[in-house]
């Protein structure tokens, strides 16, 4: 199935998620635990109908729903293509029926709550180091490349946060090589960074702003907020 651009997602209207970097995200804010597994055994139910299912986390007072198909089709410009995790229609399809199911259990969207985390780590030869840090991540090489026509590695479990590689010259002096991202939905960005700012954090580089900023910590440790503006019905 065609992976979906941002501006379809967009188009879909899913009012309760977020697209962050690969997948659909959304929270559900319920009263209790047994509320929780309700609402879990609920979507599991939809999941079957359909044959596709999210990735759940409960905790104290809500659960966490991710969406991402691992077999979308992406093409690239000379239209060759690769099997990656993707949004798909698929997904677009059971996250407004998850919608569904949330309101009948009367449990409330928090799509302003959700993130998730990537690790960035920029290298000049991805192909030679990729494979000790997919054993120390996942433990198993299968793990490089999973999902991504590149090097990333990726956890088929999601027990790690994905490891993505940046381009770093040869040449490059040593510095800060590893960095974090994290993705916000578009109507928090600006009150992240403004957040970390006041608490002594620095924006080093918003050229590319509200999609990426750039944020370094007092000992020059930088990190970026990012967003996926593709996704985002603006008016």
């Amino acid at each position: 199935m065609d992976m979906l651009s941002g501006r379809e997602i967009a188009a879909a209207d899913l009012t309760d998620w977020r697209k962050l970097a690969q997948g659909l995200h959304a929270r559900y804010l319920v009263d209790d635990f047994g509320a929780a597994a309700q609402l879990v055994a609920s979507v599991a139910e939809a999941g079957q109908a359909l044959g596709h299912y999210p990735r759940v986390s409960i905790g104290k007072g809500y659960v966490d729903l991710r969406l991402v198909s691992d077999d979308a089709v992406y093409r690239d410009g000379e239209g060759t293509e690769y099997i990656v995790e993707w949004v798909t229609e698929r997904d677009v399809d059971l996250a407004r029926r998850i919608t569904e199911i949330a309101a009948d259990h009367k449990a409330d969207a928090d799509p302003a709550a959700v993130s998730d985390i990537e690790l960035g780590l920029d290298t000049a030869d991805s192909a030679t180091i990729a494979p000790v840090w997919s054993a120390l991540l996942t433990g198993i090489a299968e793990a490089q490349g999973r999902g991504t026509p590149s090097d990333e590695i990726r956890d088929p479990t999601g027990r790690v946060p994905n490891l993505w590689f940046g381009n770093a010259a040869q040449s490059e002096a040593p510095g800060q090589r590893f960095h974090v991202e994290v993705y916000v939905p578009y109507e928090v960005a600006e009150q992240r960074i403004a957040a970390a700012v006041a608490a002594g954090g620095t924006v080093v580089d918003d050229s590319q702003a509200p999609g990426l900023t750039v944020i370094a910590d007092q000992d020059g440790n930088r990190a970026a907020v990012c967003v996926d503006v593709s996704a985002v019905m603006r008016d």
